[in-house]
């Protein structure tokens, strides 16, 4: 498309709060946000600034028209055809030189954005894919991603799932098919546009386009609104949407479900549905990426004198040998006992922490016994060798 005016005159990615490396995702972010804050309905006196907003949105959510847009900003004043102008009158004082030539802009434009001043005029190579019969634009919108939460328990996050979520979102009419008009009618061309969608603004020589405000730049108009979505196209539904959740998900991950979130506007993509996985805590395990955790409680004696102990896993217990002098705090590693991990990666391994118990009750055998151990073992002689006193 031809470069509007406002392009040499407004920055859009300051318009946005977004920088001028910013992806897709982040400009679609930034309006979505300043689209809710300052839309009308919610803040009635910003029309002006919403519609500042969405201009900035129509060029920058657009890969080729931002292509352009940045190609106008890169060039800056050398390229802007208003800059030094004297009351709009080319060749005037400050203005284009006197031997400047209607052609020259036409030939400026077209070296801006790679095809000839004819095409750029609106010749050949004008419309093509997502243009509406007319030659309009489609104002076709990409649809919002979306955001649920999915509560898993332990060992169906760590072995993997297949489960559906409920979304509650907006969808495509199901009374109009998303066209927003009543059924048994169908939109008309804008009688203001003739269906381009936008209208020309000329500035003397020069002449440039702007959307349509009767039609907001879609091309045609709804007579007869539909009465299931007042002629949005779009209706609040709820759905279920089947996840399929990977072996190993930790909790707070994201599951992406590409194309299942908001419904696009003027057959516009659907968006994404992120899943936000929440895992409840297990008795015995815990977890570390993809290994898993568990404590071993053991005797003094066994810690002391070297034992075999079974340890749990996810199918069937494991012994595990304790070496004679083990103190409490020390982990072993079991490989290969842990998450999985799916495909030819291997699992995670088994973590087992030791940990030796101090009974807090005693029979009175158990008591003469550790009587008759502290009498063979002097405690203030190992804390003097601990600390290095004499």
């Amino acid at each position: 498309m031809a470069p509007q005016r406002e392009w040499f005159e407004k920055d859009y990615y300051k318009v946005l709060g977004v920088a001028d490396n910013a992806d897709h995702k982040e400009i679609a972010k930034a309006y979505r946000k300043l689209a809710k804050q300052y839309h009308p309905d919610a803040n009635p006196g910003s029309e002006e600034r919403f519609k500042e907003i969405s201009a900035a949105y129509e060029v920058l959510g657009d890969e080729a028209k931002r292509k352009e847009y940045d190609e106008v900003r890169r060039v800056g004043a050398a390229g802007n055809p208003f800059a030094g102008m004297a009351g709009g009158r080319p060749g005037a004082a400050g203005g284009f030189g006197a031997n400047f030539k209607v052609d020259d802009l036409g030939d400026l434009l077209g070296n801006i954005f790679g095809r000839s001043g004819r095409t750029a005029r609106g010749g050949p190579g004008v419309g093509g894919a997502g243009t509406r019969p007319g030659g309009g634009p489609s104002m076709a919108a990409r649809g919002a991603d979306l955001e649920t939460s999915l509560h898993l328990s332990f060992l169906d996050a760590v072995n993997g799932l297949t489960t559906t979520v409920n979304v509650t979102s907006e969808v495509t009419c199901r009374t109009c098919h998303g066209n927003g008009s009543a059924p048994g009618t169908a939109p008309t061309v804008c009688p203001v546009c003739g269906g381009r969608g936008v209208i020309n603004d000329n500035q003397g020589l020069f002449s440039f386009s702007q959307p349509c405000q009767t039609c907001s730049g879609s091309g045609f108009k709804i007579e007869h609104p539909c009465t299931t979505c007042h002629g949005t196209g779009v209706e609040y539904a709820s759905r279920q949407v089947k996840v399929r959740i990977p072996a190993g998900v930790e909790d707070g991950q994201r599951i992406r479900v590409k194309g299942r979130g908001g419904a696009g506007r003027n057959g516009g993509p659907a968006g994404n549905l992120l899943v936000v996985v929440r895992v409840d805590a297990h008795p015995v395990f815990g977890r570390r990426g993809r290994d898993l955790t568990v404590s071993a409680p053991v005797t003094f004696p066994e810690a002391a004198l070297g034992t075999t102990i079974s340890v749990p896993t996810l199918d069937k217990p494991v012994k595990l040998k304790v070496p004679a002098g083990t103190r409490s705090g020390r982990t072993f590693r079991v490989r290969g006992r842990g998450v999985p991990a799916g495909g030819s990666r291997p699992a995670g391994d088994l973590l087992v922490t030791v940990d030796v118990v101090v009974p807090s009750h005693l029979t009175p055998e158990e008591k003469d016994a550790v009587a008759s151990l502290a009498g063979l073992m002097d405690g203030e002689n190992l804390r003097h060798a601990q600390w290095g006193e004499p």
